[in-house]
């Protein structure tokens, strides 16, 4: 064995009905950083809690270093300088993701039926497959949604039920913005539920420094509520009044 190979040693669950996930991870963070594994399966309980007895450990997988025990998958993460995110740790990756999605959906709408990358319509599109996707991520757990949006929606905090209804308007309206239909009835409900989410993301972060999470992806969301809320709202008020004014001209 050449005297520049890196080892390590990793001991993990491999059973018939559990392989555990940041096993594999483990494995293959190690791997990317030049080690050879000396990889170690854990079959049975039986063995899993030997090892745990053992080592004075309460969880699996392990991965040891030249002989010292690093530890696991976050342990070994921070190892290789590898920051890993808590679960209570604020970040905006949620967003980012649904809004490139709703840009590259945009292109691809305009090129399908204007044969180009951009066109005017291009933006609307792009407001309008937000607010669809937005809202999708709204009804995957309502009860969730519903509890979050309480914190700092104003309409919500005198009317319980808007927390279940607004992610239907807002998936509805972005949908009939999409296909350019029934302008009359989903400029004005967004135009409504856009303008109190925007007075309440307003008088929440700027005016009471009030520091929650946002609801705009979902209960379970870690985004922090501010700049990217009140973008939310401001892009569905902007989107209403532009295709009223279009309907009415």
């Amino acid at each position: 064995m050449s005297e520049n190979t890196k080892t390590a040693t990793l001991y993990r669950m491999v059973m018939e009905d559990h392989l555990c996930p940041y096993g594999l991870k483990s494995k293959d963070l190690l791997e990317r950083n030049g080690f050879t594994v000396d990889d170690h399966h854990l079959s049975t309980r039986e063995e899993t809690d030997a090892f745990k007895e053992k080592h004075g450990v309460k969880t699996t997988p392990q991965t040891f270093i030249d002989g010292e025990r690093i530890g696991g998958y976050d342990d070994l993460a921070e190892y290789f300088g590898k920051s890993v995110k808590g679960e209570d740790e604020t970040t905006y990756q949620p967003v980012i993701a649904i809004f490139s999605v709703a840009a590259l959906m945009a292109v691809a709408v305009t090129w399908l039926t204007m044969g180009q990358v951009l066109a005017g319509q291009t933006l609307a599109w792009f407001i309008s497959i937000s607010m669809v996707l937005l809202g999708l991520q709204k009804l995957q757990d309502l009860e969730s949604f519903a509890t979050m949006f309480l914190n700092y929606d104003l309409l919500a905090q005198r009317w319980v039920r808007w927390g279940y209804i607004y992610p239907f308007i807002e998936t509805g309206a972005g949908l009939l913005m999409m296909a350019g239909v029934l302008t009359f009835i989903s400029a004005p409900a967004a135009l409504f539920a856009a303008g109190i989410g925007a007075v309440s993301v307003f008088k929440a972060v700027y005016i009471d420094k009030r520091e929650l999470k946002c609801a705009c992806v979902g209960g379970g969301s870690n985004v922090p509520l501010g700049f990217v809320s009140l973008t939310e709202n401001l892009m569905m008020i902007g989107m209403a009044l532009w295709m009223l004014t279009k309907a009415l001209v």
